[in-house]
Parts: structure tokens; C-alpha cells; sequence
């Protein structure tokens, strides 16, 4: 990995000014400079030195007027499937830089390169040679976060051996410890958490773990490796106050640990004889999966670590607070094993719906996802919330609306701002999906003089209509919801979080419908795949369940219904694969436009 190319190199460049700003930048080189049309080699004493030169001298210096692209110099035939990525953001987080790399294709290994540089560096392996090369194609002079990505082959001779990773799990190792000034790509147990642990304390305990002059606080941060906002300012007079601890998950659960120590010695010296328990607090969109189904998951951490927990009702939620207070109960040795099983939960939930939100940003072009605040503001890629009131009435209370952690506001002035920007590719097609919802929601989706669906549809851009029961019993209807896929998003997500918000869902529940998109009746085997191969990769990709009915009789359109069940993520990215398989399928069925006939050509006498 010490060869250089070094391209884009003017016809009037030598090779004593190849030599000359080597020496300028005090790159060391250990032999001559082989000089072609266009591009030249130099071997340099060791890596360290060629990540230098890459690093100081592509795409910043010229030479009689050119810039110059240097990068390690493989041969075509050696070329396999591995990469390197120069020019990372120091700041961007494992999750964000994990979904990038996945989109083309599975990555067995990363790895992060200690250099000199502001910018993080990584050796990815991808499991195919294709994978690889299209990652090249892709990423290469792509930006993020305003860094140009610079990304080249290098030489795979530290490979696993194949099959040696089993279903190409990806794995981060860090070689050497990570770099000053570089939180996001460090070995993956030592990143921050993008979910800070929240926790109420009773406000009369609040200057104890302040401490004279700060004293406690600082001792605090600086043992625990964290920073600690206490919100003292928030709902004055209230009984309690919020705590916002930033740190890798370890590092939140020792100072949690330490401040739950500090309240209990207060208590004993004020002779406070009230049980003060943990509470954390959470957003409700992670509280369904930390229950669990018929509250499993809550049940086995009570078990596992002695405690009593229980959950705040959703009734205690708005708009302007989508937490729910975890409440723990027992010893404080007790409690903090609950709060890092409780977090781990969380946080999973997060990552999670992270890469589903990625998944969608690359399935719905032109779709302002950041804008929906699901996630903590501050998060990589997502901008700050913005404050605004709502519109008179607006679609209140969807648990999909709101920021979790520190937002200033909901998200109604960008997520508005963003439906009205035009989509990117052109116009997308309007679609159709009937999406069924208990019978007992229909007033609440409808509203009071209609005035929510009305309100819904025009916040989506979609149409939005319910059908006439089919019966006296019914216990679903159908709302007929048409329009684009930025339209069909945000109306499914606003329903999806309103049946929540009316408690049509119990709070160990969660929110699963079941919606139908139709197909032409020749492009349902392509939805199904042979011997339903496709079918079951769609469902595992999506963890949705689809279903294409046997012995379907089409409609007057010629089409059958594809039934796809599941919560709202699930039920997104299954349309919208289903959606590219249709896509593929209308291109194949263009006619190819007929060649011009060309005119003779004259006979020579």
C-alpha cells in the first residue's frame, strides 16, 4: 500500500516538479517518479508517508494549473473487495457511516486508520467485487456533510477468508485508539450514545448534586466522562426536574448511579423518609418495544434485576412532550442494573428506527425524513428542531411528530416546509392503498365536522377518503388513501400515530394495521418470485408480512391485491420495494422506440 498513482497530471508536468512539490510538501519518496501522459507512479517508505500525501496533496494542490487526484495505486487484477474512504467527518457516528456503506452492499469489515488528518479515514471490505466497485462509483466525490468523500482501491491482502463471517455480519474494529476530536469513529463501545439517558430528581435535591459552586456536578462529569445539563429552569415550581446526561451508555450509567447515591445521602442528612426512586424518561416511540409483547420485556428486567417499574399512562402525553416517565423502584445497586438493561432497550429501538428512516430517505426521493423529528435534535443529519405553534387543530398528538430529546418544538414549520418542495426525478406517480383501521377510529380520524381528515389531507397531499362499512358488524374499515410516495408517507404515519394517541392500541401494544396495494395481474409473480423466493426476501428485508392471495380473480383493471401487515416502518418499506418491482416491470413493458431507417449509401462506380 505504499505505490502512488497520482492523475489528472498536465502534459507539461516532469518529473523534477513532481520531485519539487514532494519536497515542498516534505513528502518523502523512495524512488523516481515514472512519469506517463497524464498520470504518474511513486513509491513512498511506508503507508503512514502515502496517507500523507493522499491526505495533503489530492484535490488541494495543482500543478501547471491542474489538481492533482492521488490515491494508492492498484492494478486492475488486484482490485478485489476492498476499499478506502478518506475525508469522513470527524463528527459523523457509526450508525449514519454503517448505513451508507450497507446501501451498496454487505459489509463484512471496518476498520478505522489512525492518520494526522482533521477528517476520519476507513478500510472497508464488501462481500462481492460488484459491491465494491458500485460503492466506488457511488461514494466517490459524493458529499457529507460538506466533505467531499474521496474513496480508492487498496490492496486486500488482510482478508478474511470467505464464509468466515457468518451472513456478512459487519464487524468495526479500531486499530489503534481513536483520534482526539473524532467522538463518532471510535472502536464502537466507546461512541457516545445518541440517546442522552433523561431522569427526573426531585427538585429539593437538585443543589446537592450541584455542590458547592458546582463542585459535585463538575466532580461528576469529569469521573464519568459526560456532560450533565440540569434543567433548572424548566416548569418553575414543579416538584421535579429533568437531568440530561450525554455519554457513551456506560458512562450515563455511572454518573446515574452517582446522582442516585448523592439523593439518597441527602435524604438520610435532611432526614427525608419518602422511597425516592429512579425515574427515567423516555419517548414514546421506544416505549411499545421496551414492553414488549404482553409485557415481556418489562417483565424480565423486573425479574432480573429486583425492581418494580412501571410506565406513565399515554394520557399524560402532548404535543410539546412525547416522553413517558419509566419509573424503577429498589435498591440503588438494583435500580442501575434496571436503568442499563432499560436504555439498552431504548437505544436499540432507536438504531433501529434509524436505519429504517435511512432505508426510506433512499426509497422515497426528495422525501425530507430529517424533518419528521423521530429522533433527538442534534442527531448526525438532523437539523435543529424549529419552534412553532401548530396549525388550529392540527392532527395533535401523532407520537411520529414530535423531537424526544431537548427539541425546542415540534417539527410543523419544517415538516410543512418540506411538503412543499417539489421531489426530486421529476414528478412521482399518484398511488393507491387501502390502509384498515379498527371501525371504532373512524371518528377520530374524521374529527368533529371532518375538520381532522380534511386537516390530514391537506397536510399530506393526498386524498384521503373511508368507505362505507361492509357490513353491520365490521370491526375494520378502509381509508382510500391516493397520492404521491412523500403524500402516502406522511398520511399513513399520522394515522398510524393517531389510532396510538386515542389509545386504540393498548400501551403494550403496538400499532400494527394491515394495508393492500393492487398490482396488474402479470406482475404478480414478479412480487412473488419463483417458488416465492422474492416474497420471503421482501418480508425479511421489511419484517413486514405480504401476502399476494391465491386464486385472486382480477378486477376490471386487470389487478390483484398484495396484502402487506405491520407497524408503520414495516408496512412503508414494503410498499416501497413492492413499488420499484412495479416500476421495473412498466420499464420492461415500454416498447423500445423503432431505429431510424437509415438512407442508402450510394454505391461507389
Amino acid at each position: 500500500m505504499n505505490k502512488l498513482y497520482i492523475g489528472n497530471v498536465s502534459a507539461e508536468a516532469s518529473e523534477e516538479d513532481l520531485e519539487s512539490l514532494f519536497k515542498q510538501w516534505t513528502i518523502p519518496h523512495s524512488g523516481p517518479f515514472l512519469v506517463k501522459t497524464g498520470y504518474a507512479f511513486v513509491d513512498c517508505p511506508d503507508e503512514k508517508t502515502a496517507m500523507r500525501a493522499i491526505d495533503v496533496l489530492s484535490g488541494k494542490v495543482e500543478l501547471h494549473g491542474k489538481v492533482l487526484e492521488v490515491e494508492h495505486s492498484v492494478p486492475k487484477r488486484q482490485r478485489s473487495c476492498k476499499l478506502q474512504i478518506r475525508n469522513i467527518p470527524p463528527h459523523i457516528q457509526w450508525e449514519v457511516l454503517d448505513s451508507k456503506l450497507a446501501e451498496y452492499g454487505a459489509v463484512e469489515s471496518c476498520e478505522q486508520v489512525n492518520t494526522d488528518t482533521e477528517t476520519a479515514v476507513i478500510n472497508v471490505r464488501y462481500a462481492t467485487k460488484d459491491q465494491a466497485r458500485l460503492a466506488m462509483e457511488k461514494m466517490n466525490g459524493s458529499m457529507m456533510d460538506n466533505n467531499a468523500l474521496k474513496v480508492s482501491y487498496i490492496p486486500d491482502e488482510t482478508a478474511t477468508p470467505e464464509g468466515s463471517l457468518s451472513g456478512g455480519r459487519r464487524t468495526f474494529n479500531s486499530r489503534g485508539p481513536p483520534r482526539a476530536g473524532s467522538p463518532g469513529l471510535g472502536a464502537r463501545p466507546k461512541v457516545q450514545s445518541d440517546i442522552p439517558l433523561r431522569m427526573l430528581v426531585p427538585t429539593q435535591f437538585v443543589g446537592a448534586i450541584i455542590g458547592k459552586e458546582g463542585a459535585t456536578i463538575r466532580n461528576i462529569t469529569k469521573q464519568t466522562h459526560s456532560k450533565i445539563d440540569i434543567h433548572r429552569k424548566e416548569n418553575a415550581g414543579a416538584a421535579e426536574k429533568p437531568i440530561t446526561i450525554h455519554s457513551t451508555p456506560e458512562g450515563c450509567s455511572n454518573a446515574c448511579k452517582t446522582i442516585m447515591e448523592i439523593m439518597q445521602k441527602e435524604a438520610v442528612d435532611t432526614k427525608f423518609t419518602e422511597e425516592i426512586p429512579l425515574k427515567i424518561l423516555a419517548h414514546n416511540n421506544f416505549v411499545g418495544r421496551l414492553i414488549g409483547k404482553e409485557g415481556r420485556n418489562l417483565k424480565k428486567i423486573e425479574q432480573d434485576t429486583g425492581t418494580k417499574i412501571t410506565i406513565s399512562p399515554l394520557q399524560d402525553l402532548t404535543l410539546y412532550n412525547p416522553e413517558r416517565t419509566i419509573t424503577l423502584k429498589g435498591s440503588i445497586e438494583a435500580c442501575s442494573s434496571a436503568e442499563q438493561e432499560v436504555m439498552k432497550k431504548i437505544r436499540e429501538s432507536y438504531e433501529s428506527d434509524m436505519a429504517a428512516m435511512n432505508l426510506q430517505s433512499n426509497l422515497i426521493p426528495g422525501l425530507n425524513l430529517n424533518a419528521l423529528g423521530l429522533f433527538p435534535s442534534g442527531t448526525p443529519g438532523m437539523g435543529p428542531s424549529m419552534s412553532s405553534v401548530p396549525p388550529p387543530g392540527a392532527l395533535g398528538g401523532c407520537s411520529f411528530g414530535c423531537s424526544p430529546y431537548g427539541g425546542e418544538g415540534p417539527f410543523w414549520a419544517s415538516m410543512l416546509s418540506a411538503s412543499s418542495q417539489p421531489l426530486a426525478q421529476g414528478q412521482p406517480e399518484s398511488e393507491t392503498v387501502h390502509l384498515f383501521i379498527p371501525a371504532l377510529a373512524v371518528g377520530a380520524i374524521i374529527g368533529k365536522q371532518g375538520q381532522h381528515i380534511k386537516q390530514l389531507s391537506h397536510f399530506a397531499g393526498a386524498s384521503i377518503k373511508i368507505a362505507p362499512a361492509e357490513g353491520m358488524d365490521a370491526k375494520q374499515r378502509m381509508v382510500i388513501i391516493v397520492g404521491p410516495p412523500e403524500a402516502q408517507f406522511k398520511a399513513q404515519c399520522r394515522i398510524f400515530g393517531k389510532l396510538k394517541e386515542e389509545n386504540f392500541f393498548g400501551p403494550k401494544e403496538e400499532v400494527k394495521l394491515e394495508a393492500h396495494i393492487k398490482v396488474p395481474s402479470f406482475a404478480a409473480g414478479r412480487v412473488i418470485g419463483k417458488g416465492g423466493k422474492t416474497v420471503n426476501e421482501l418480508q425479511n428485508l421489511t419484517c413486514a408480512e405480504v401476502v399476494v392471495p391465491r386464486d385472486q380473480t382480477p378486477d376490471e383493471n386487470d389487478q390483484v391485491i398484495v396484502k402487506i401487515s405491520g407497524h408503520f416502518f414495516a408496512c412503508q418499506l414494503a410498499q416501497r420495494k413492492i413499488q420499484e418491482i412495479l416500476a421495473q416491470v412498466r420499464r420492461q413493458q415500454q416498447p423500445k422506440p423503432a431505429s431510424e431507417p437509415q438512407p442508402p449509401v450510394p454505391r461507389r462506380k
